[in-house]
């Protein structure tokens, strides 16, 4: 199962302590190349400026810890990458409890979690810890050792570009910022992985696609500092994935108007998988999607994930794992949800009738002349179709007023065409109609 392969990878990824830079990104990257070797590792050095950001020093770690009075080593980095504030400075001294307590966090709410804290573009060091454990800690004398650097280097991502029959261009981002946890994000980092692994077997790709590996917000501002030109006169669809490996939700975050081509495939898509998807509104962002659709940049860019980041209560913290969160299971889905959009972007088109009237079947025999319910719902379903083929609709839209998923359509608009009933006209996905709303599939 295509689930086990991906869940297998993530935990190939989870020890790696990955932040906005440094040699966990290049570590990471190194591993998604592994698999697909057109990937591409590029680099912008620390000190250039993105847009109205800077490229920050580069932060790299070897060690951390907090010896107690006792003699006791506690949040060991080395036993878990969580336990250090992201981007903490080096610092090696001895100190009171009295004085240590404001660098360490904890949820009194989530005893038993350690919490995801980060200081990227403030000078700071901090430590994170369970609050059972902290509750434990005892007056005295606390060694504090960081070994970390914090210097000039470079913000590492990764590309693909994989050329199809057309200059347009479908885009696809995950981000590669964050240590071990797992729905965010390295469920999006996986199940790009082995989409764009699919996608580089696809024969006869109609669409150019652009794949982007980066650390989240800093990661994306900078590709598009250096790709917007590009991105801007190309892409006609694209998807942020993130949260995309858990089993309890499917959610579709829009873009900012939430009227592009990918808002209506998306929509549809994840309708026909879960009629009862949650749908989230732009004031509802948080990852990459904010720098995609922002204004003046306004690519056609929605998210995809099963529970969206902030919403279940493992996010952002050691819960989020491999075992209770994220599964085969939640991964398979994720993956699927995002081939079914790429297969309905390479299928679309608008199906156009090219007899008078109502076409005779039974001379093609496409209409069966012993007829039972189920041959009758198949014969039903194709007259539909043809019914709303007049050029104007795509197929998700005759999907929609079908009330049934567009991959049902595929095999009948294959056929008609076949049988010279309609032809496939090409579709304007920058002027795609807008998406006809139906009852919930059942």
């Amino acid at each position: 199962m295509i689930g086990d392969e991906i869940h297998n990878f993530c935990a190939k990824l989870w020890p790696i302590n990955r932040s906005i830079t440094g040699d966990g990104v290049r570590e990471t990257l190194g591993h998604i190349q592994g698999l697909i070797p057109q990937l591409e590792i590029k680099e912008i050095t620390s000190g250039t400026n993105v847009f109205d950001w800077t490229i920050p020093r580069e932060w790299n770690v070897n060690d951390a810890w907090i010896k107690a009075p006792c003699g006791k080593k506690i949040c060991e980095f080395k036993k878990n990458n969580l336990h250090l504030v992201g981007y903490s400075l080096p610092i090696h001294t001895m100190m009171p409890l009295s004085e240590l307590e404001p660098h360490l966090f904890s949820l009194e709410k989530q005893p038993s979690a350690i919490p995801y804290v980060t200081s990227y573009y403030n000078d700071y060091w901090g430590f994170c810890l369970t609050h059972e454990q902290r509750q434990s800690l005892t007056e005295g004398d606390y060694e504090v050792f960081i070994d970390a650097s914090l210097s000039p280097g470079a913000l590492t991502y990764g590309e693909v570009i994989m050329e199809g029959e057309l200059s347009d261009e479908v885009f696809l981002s995950s981000y590669i910022c964050h240590p071990s946890m797992a729905n965010n994000e390295l469920s999006g980092i996986s199940v790009l992985t082995y989409v764009t692994d699919q996608i580089s077997k696809m024969i006869d790709r109609k669409y150019t696609y652009r794949i982007a590996f980066v650390p989240e917000t800093i990661g994306s501002i900078a590709y598009l500092s250096q790709n917007i030109d590009a991105m801007k006169a190309n892409i006609i669809a694209g998807f942020n994935l993130t949260c995309i490996g858990d089993n309890r939700d499917y959610s579709y975050l829009p873009s900012r108007h939430g009227d592009t081509y990918s808002d209506k495939i998306v929509q549809h898509v994840l309708h026909s998988i879960k009629p009862d998807f949650k749908k989230y509104s732009w004031n509802d962002r948080g990852s990459d999607e904010r720098q995609y659709c922002a204004p003046g940049i306004d690519l056609p860019v929605a998210s995809i994930m099963r529970t969206k980041y902030g919403v279940y209560p493992e996010y952002h913290t050691s819960l989020d794992n491999l075992e209770k969160v994220v599964t085969p299971k939640g991964l398979e889905g994720g993956f699927n949800a995002v081939m079914r959009s790429i297969e309905l972007i390479e299928k679309n088109c608008n199906p156009k009738v090219k007899i008078l009237g109502e076409p005779q079947m039974g001379k093609r025999n496409l209409y069966p002349l012993i007829s039972n319910n189920q041959r009758n719902d198949a014969i039903k379903a194709m007259m539909n179709i043809i019914s709303y083929s007049d050029g104007n609709n795509d197929l998700i839209n005759i999907a929609e007023q079908c009330q049934i998923p567009v991959w049902e359509v595929y095999a009948v608009i294959d056929s008609l065409e076949s049988h010279n009933i309609i032809s496939k006209e090409p579709i304007d996905p920058k002027h795609s109609p807008p998406l006809i709303h139906s009852k919930h599939y059942t």
